[in-house]
């Protein structure tokens, strides 16, 4: 069965690779990594290793072991380029507690993610068949980009402190009526407490890569003035997203006897699609360290700043200089309910466009009639 596994494995790789070039861009799915949760993006995305409850369905699904109450649930809204794209996340996470089964230890989690730009202009009918320009020919659409996560976590590993979790992915594309997708996709990931002050983290994204079937539906009219306006018409394919693997390591420490602690935290994601714009570069791999700190008393408030996105930007001059993205937050909780903020690209220092994030995490009780 093992050898079964690798062949096929073996070869949906080399099949990959091979098409790389064609059906590959290097950039695919990428709503799927601005993040979730004001708590991470504070911290700059590096919380692969530290991340707990609900939100870890995302970040790396082995931290879905953590929670002590029935249910918990995760929200968050964001806006990008001056309100023109809207990003919507919900999540939901459960632990299963079931003594002499294989969910001794185990946990389950549903991430919903709705990323769109709503009221798109569709000049393409503005001439009327007799050239002149007809302002009310203009119709609006949608493109939105849509992603369901399904996560399990288990701690029944033969290593001590090692907990490991599986995401399976549905990627609903679409712009407006012209075109439209679905995808499916694996991750999986796993977390090493070492000891209570030190945690590893490793997550690995498309594993097998998600494969994005396209469809576009134009209509005749709609063709006509591809070709008028020497525009390629856009073929039925498919798209993969290749595999990324991100690393992380966290340390904590308690300052004192007062609940106050420190903890840091480094992340290094691995891109194997050639060179990107990254600190750390080469044609095979490039890398985009990630690092952020939080300082903390007990449960109940921090703050957080961290840094990330390293890009060399070129002046006008033809000279270069390395940029960064910084950002900073806070979070607080009131018994079973914490408040995050982050404020994105603090000093508007990167090319990134800055961002307020507000999100919320509540943690449920049983209801006391439901049945056992």
């Amino acid at each position: 069965m093992k050898r079964l596994f690798f062949s096929i494995y073996f070869v949906l790789t080399c099949l990959i690779l091979q098409a790389q070039d064609k059906i590959a861009p290097k950039y695919s799915n990428e709503f799927l990594q601005i993040g979730v949760g004001a708590d991470a993006l504070g911290r700059s995305n590096a919380v692969v290793a530290s991340i707990e409850g609900v939100n870890a369905g995302y970040w790396n699904p082995a931290g879905l072991l953590t929670s002590s109450k029935f249910l918990e649930v995760g929200a968050m809204h964001s806006e990008y380029f001056a309100g023109i794209a809207k990003y919507d996340y919900l999540g939901l996470s459960k632990v299963i507690d079931r003594p002499g089964t294989m969910h001794d230890n185990a946990a389950l989690g549903l991430s919903m993610i709705r990323f769109a730009v709503d009221d798109i202009p569709n000049t393409t009918q503005l001439i009327d068949n007799e050239g002149r320009i007809d302002y009310d020919r203009i119709t609006t659409f949608t493109a939105s980009d849509f992603a369901l996560i399904l996560s399990y976590a288990n701690k029944n590993l033969p290593i001590e402190g090692l907990s490991g979790g599986v995401n399976f992915k549905i990627i609903r594309r679409k712009v407006g009526d012209f075109s439209k997708a679905w995808g499916f996709g694996i991750d999986a990931g796993i977390q090493y407490q070492k000891n209570e002050n030190l945690r590893f983290g490793l997550m690995l994204r498309d594993v097998t890569s998600t494969f994005n079937a396209w469809i576009f539906d134009l209509d005749d009219e709609m063709r006509e003035v591809f070709v008028k306006t020497g525009n390629e018409l856009p073929q039925n394919g498919l798209e993969l997203t290749l595999p990324r693997l991100i690393a992380g390591v966290q340390y904590k420490k308690e300052l004192g006897t007062k609940g106050i602690y420190a903890l840091g935290e480094i992340d290094l994601p691995f891109t194997f699609d050639g060179k990107r714009n990254t600190l750390i570069k080469s044609k095979a791999i490039s890398i985009d360290p990630n690092i952020g700190v939080e300082i903390g008393f007990k449960t109940y408030f921090c703050v957080r700043i961290g840094v990330g996105n390293f890009q060399e930007i070129k002046e006008f001059d033809d000279s270069k200089k390395m940029t960064f993205q910084p950002n900073a937050g806070f979070g607080v909780s009131i018994k079973n309910f914490t408040v995050d903020y982050a404020f994105t690209d603090l000093g508007d220092n990167s090319i990134a466009l800055y961002s307020h994030v507000i999100s919320l995490k509540a943690k449920l009780n049983k209801p006391k009639n439901a049945k056992r």
